[in-house]
């Protein structure tokens, strides 16, 4: 029984783990990737009309149209998708986040990171672009978009998709742009 919250814990990185890499799909754009994309905008976009707004004026944008997360004690969230500039398709990104606390479950959903200028496109276009326990991304819903601002340049809307997960806890995403090959 003393081993008991030592064994919790890495049996919930593991299934965490195990989570991620089962719905995680693998790397390269082709035309279904693509299309997934498309999909998860337009679901974006019917669940709230306002979304349209940010994809509109936003200088540029990551979709992920699946990222999948699990957790016990301990979490871990892994996707893939494409980045927009100026509505034109320029890089894959892969999103990677870690958390801790309170949490039990798994879950996937779809995720859109709106980039408000130049500036913060281009520090998420350097490879290396990561938001804070502090950036908080709204559930897409109808009429959230309305009640929604830009924090720092950036504005997440997220969707479930499918699963169950209770959680309280902290952590931030990491997000890894590729530019696609010319």
């Amino acid at each position: 029984m003393k081993n008991f919250p030592r064994v919790f814990g890495c049996l919930g990185v593991l299934m965490a783990v195990f989570f991620v890499l089962a719905v995680s799909p693998s790397f390269g754009v082709d035309e279904k990737f693509k299309q997934q994309t498309k999909t998860a905008i337009e679901q974006f976009k019917e669940t709230d009309p306002g979304l349209k707004a940010f994809f509109g004026k936003a200088h540029g944008y990551a979709v992920i149209p699946t990222v999948g997360k699990g957790g016990i004690g301990i979490g871990a969230a892994r996707g893939r998708g494409l980045v927009y500039e100026g509505g034109k398709l320029v890089g894959e990104v892969k999103l990677t986040q870690i958390t801790i606390g309170a949490q039990l479950g798994g879950q996937t959903y779809s995720e859109v990171v709106f980039l408000e200028n130049k500036e913060t496109m281009d520090s998420f276009k350097k490879g290396d672009f990561a938001l804070s326990a502090q950036a908080t991304a709204t559930a897409a819903a109808s009429g959230a978009a309305a009640n929604s601002n830009y924090k720092q340049g950036v504005a997440v809307f997220t969707m479930a998709t499918g699963g169950l997960m209770y959680e309280a806890s902290v952590g931030g995403q990491k997000f890894n742009f590729i530019p696609l090959a010319k």
